[in-house]
This record gives C-alpha cells, structure tokens and sequence, in this order.
C-alpha cells in the first residue's frame, strides 16, 4: 500500500475508534492478569498456609494446586476472548478501513 493510503486510513475516524478500544481491551485484559498473578503470588509470600491446606477432608489435593489450575485455564480463557475479537470485530474494522481508503480519489 501507498504512504497516501496509509494517511487516508490514519485519519479515518474508524481508525481512532480502532486504536482506543483494542489498547482499552488489551490494557483491560493485561491488568485482570497482571492482579491475578501477582495476587497468587502474594498469597504464596503471605499466607502459604492456607495454600497447603486440602481441598477437603481426605483430600490429596491441596487449594494452592486448585486456584493455580483455575488460573492457568482463567487465562487461556482470556487469550481465547482476545483472540476471537481480534480476529473478529477489529480485524472487520481494520478490513473497512482499507476498503474505504483504497476507494478514495486523491
């Protein structure tokens, strides 16, 4: 594509709505991560005790094996959510943009 296309597209209102809902959602995402894992963390550097207790009576398994797992699956989940919408709603987006700036006469 030519830099004049690439102009068209940058002030295109869509692109605007483009760059700042995808940085709110990715912003969004990062922070639910960021508190859960670091969350678990201080949970494990303050209170290891309660990580060792099991999940119940005559149980192996302890909760801290319990909450890491729903972690683990929590942020696939996220991925999967990000994902979808990326693929979907702004790579609709992103595909609106182009069309309209490649219809544009100089």
């Amino acid at each position: 594509m030519s830099s004049v296309i690439y102009e068209r597209m940058r002030v295109n209102p869509k692109f605007h709505k483009l760059v700042s809902e995808r940085g709110r959602f990715a912003w969004t995402l990062s922070a639910i991560v960021l508190i859960l894992f670091y969350g678990f963390f201080m949970l494990v550097a303050f209170n290891p005790g309660l990580l060792g207790q099991k999940i119940a009576e005559g149980s192996m398994w302890p909760i801290g094996y319990t909450i890491e797992l729903c972690l683990f699956v929590f942020f696939w989940l996220l991925t999967f959510v990000y994902v979808r919408r990326a693929n979907g709603e702004f790579d609709d987006l992103t595909s609106e943009m182009i069309k309209e700036a490649q219809k544009e006469k100089p």
